[in-house]
């Protein structure tokens, strides 16, 4: 660590090192806040979108790069696909977000070695309104998707 990162009242201490994380403009995002901002601007949109016009509908000054590299994560956890688009790729989301979502939860249940027992705790924990809408689904003559 530099001198010039300790504060000037404190003296500095050897023996223990200090992590010093510069942060952009004063504010750090959570994680996974940039995946969410940009599959919302992609979302939004029309059709597909290449990483420039991805950036240009974002708040705030992430670097093209960034942007890139949030787009290329998303796509390589299969959220996004991508078609070439001139020198570039061009993302859409595979679905919306209900399906997103359950795309979510089918990965925790495939992932899970007891499936039954997973299921059983998710039903059991809804509140009434949830566990009805279920009920509905169940009973209705909704084609099953396979």
């Amino acid at each position: 660590m530099d001198t010039m990162d300790a504060p000037m009242d404190t003296p500095m201490d050897t023996a223990t090192p200090v992590a010093v994380v510069r942060q952009r403009h004063g504010r750090r995002r959570a994680s996974g806040a940039l995946e969410g901002e940009v599959l919302a601007v992609l979302q939004q949109a029309a059709g597909p979108l290449t990483p420039r016009e991805v950036q240009s509908g974002l708040a705030g000054e992430l670097t093209y790069s960034t942007v890139v590299t949030i787009l290329s994560r998303l796509h390589g956890k299969e959220v996004l696909s991508r078609t070439p688009q001139g020198r570039a790729y061009a993302y859409a989301p595979v679905a919306d977000e209900a399906g997103l979502a359950a795309r979510r939860m089918r990965k925790v249940l495939d992932g899970s070695a007891d499936r039954e027992a997973v299921l059983t705790r998710f039903v059991t924990e809804l509140p009434p309104s949830d566990e009805a809408v279920l009920r509905s689904l169940f009973t209705s003559a909704l084609p099953l998707a396979r």
